[in-house]
């Protein structure tokens, strides 16, 4: 069997569905922060991704929100170690007790705000951000923010999907590289695990 692959520039992108003033319960929703570190969202960081600055005000008005309803508010955090097999994939990244590996002061988690130092992309991979979320808190609502669009915040949706939890992603409240690699994001996560792309973060309301 052959395939015949168009140019990238005669692909047509299929639409993206977007949700508008989406209310979910408190009790069963949480929002989950991901890698919103230092290395990668500021200047002097060593994996930027620019666009990630522009996303801060919006996850910080998010969290404001999740915080004033109690909803269940965590994080991931990319955390690496000396020698660490992904630096040969990326420039040396995200070191534990580095600045570049802490979480930026302006979405500095309250004490009270679980964080999950995660070694691989996906925020559930080797951690226990599944047990939190389905055995103590009883979540069935994942709100993901964060960066790296494609990458981290990919592969965490897909993990939340294969476990059934329902997804919903605020468009402006993620980051990647390139605009592809945004559409790539949302267009996975409404096609394969029929999550929720919520136009904007001021759409998203608790009850």
């Amino acid at each position: 069997m052959t395939f015949n692959f168009l140019p990238l520039d005669k692909v047509d992108v299929p639409k993206i569905p977007i949700k508008k003033n989406v209310t979910l319960p408190s009790s069963k929703t949480a929002l989950i922060i991901v890698d919103m570190q230092n290395d990668f969202v500021k200047d002097k960081g060593s994996l930027l991704v620019s666009s990630a600055k522009e996303t801060i005000s919006n996850i910080k008005g998010l969290l404001s929100s999740a915080r004033r309803t109690n909803t269940v508010v965590s994080y991931t955090q990319d955390t690496h170690f000396k020698d660490d097999k992904e630096w040969t994939i990326w420039p040396k990244h995200c070191e534990k007790n580095s600045w570049g590996w802490e979480i930026i002061k302006e979405l500095k988690p309250n004490k009270n705000e679980m964080i999950f130092q995660k070694n691989r992309y996906d925020g559930f991979y080797g951690t226990t951000l599944n047990h939190y979320l389905s055995n103590v808190w009883k979540i069935e609502n994942l709100i993901i923010t964060g960066t790296v669009s494609n990458i981290c915040v990919a592969q965490t949706a897909a993990s939340a999907g294969l476990r059934w939890y329902n997804i919903i992603i605020p468009a402006d409240s993620i980051s990647s590289i390139t605009e592809f690699d945004q559409a790539l994001t949302l267009r996975q996560v409404s096609f394969l695990f029929n999550g929720l792309i919520v136009r904007s973060s001021k759409d998203i309301k608790f009850k």
